[in-house]
């Protein structure tokens, strides 16, 4: 008798601590789902989205508007704007010997997006060409100019009989990446050579005056294509510095 007491006694022990383990997960699954859910991360990420009503609120601190261009470069049918900036730092002011007080202030660019109520800020840079009083040894420094056609924006310097170069960059992946390359290498109206780049197909063409030392339009050009090593596009945000951005070797 005390035999089945003792088995009756332990029957019980093992109904009561399945139980309590029963208990103890359903409380901690009831926690697990307290967990905040994804559309309000989203949410918040939205929230911090800037809109400002005018293109100059964007100008920092420190700097003020240098040039204004104006395009659609994200092809919405709206009217974005390109703001080029320049620093104000009074130590950057120098005296030149012939030129007199030279501003060498840097000049940087803001890439703003018209949202109809104001503007987003699409890319910034705010130091990434030099100033307009360089110096050009015994040429002129070159001259840098933009323009937004057909929803790209162009980066042009052009220098003279020396010929010029062109950056060609597209609004995408939440900044403006660099996809073509253009460059002409003269001497007065004679071209030495032009290079084109096309960083999405990777394919890079050099035309090359063979009769370089002509002094009238019998110009001979040979033309090469080849692949480039880089994969990776660059974005006008991440650019340190033009002046030491050279394409031409790639």
């Amino acid at each position: 008798m005390i035999r089945n007491l003792l088995i009756t006694v332990l029957i019980l022990l093992f109904i009561g601590f399945s139980s309590c383990n029963k208990t103890k997960e359903k409380t901690e699954s009831s926690q697990v789902t307290e967990i905040p859910t994804v559309p309000e991360v989203f949410e918040a990420d939205k929230a911090s989205i800037e809109i400002k009503k005018k293109p100059e609120d964007f100008i920092p601190k420190g700097y003020v508007p240098f040039d204004t261009i104006k395009g659609d470069f994200n092809k919405d049918g709206l009217e974005d704007y390109i703001l080029i900036i320049k620093g104000t730092d009074k130590s950057k002011v120098i005296q030149h010997e012939y030129r007199g007080a030279l501003d060498r202030n840097r000049r940087g660019i803001i890439a703003l997006v018209n949202k109809n109520n104001g503007y987003e800020l699409a890319a910034k840079n705010y130091d990434c060409f030099s100033s307009e009083n360089e110096d050009g040894g015994v040429y002129y420094a070159p001259e840098l100019d933009f323009e937004i056609k057909d929803g790209k924006l162009y980066i042009n310097y052009a220098h003279g009989r020396y010929g010029y170069w062109q950056y060609t960059f597209r609004y995408q992946n939440s900044d403006f990446e660099l996809i073509g390359y253009d460059a002409s290498s003269n001497r007065g109206p004679i071209v030495l050579s032009d290079v084109s780049i096309n960083f999405l197909t990777r394919q890079k063409i050099v035309n090359k005056n063979v009769n370089e030392n002509t002094y009238d339009d019998d110009e001979i050009f040979e033309k090469s294509e080849r692949k480039i090593k880089r994969t990776k596009l660059l974005k006008l945000s991440e650019i340190k510095d033009f002046d030491e951005l050279d394409l031409s070797e790639e």
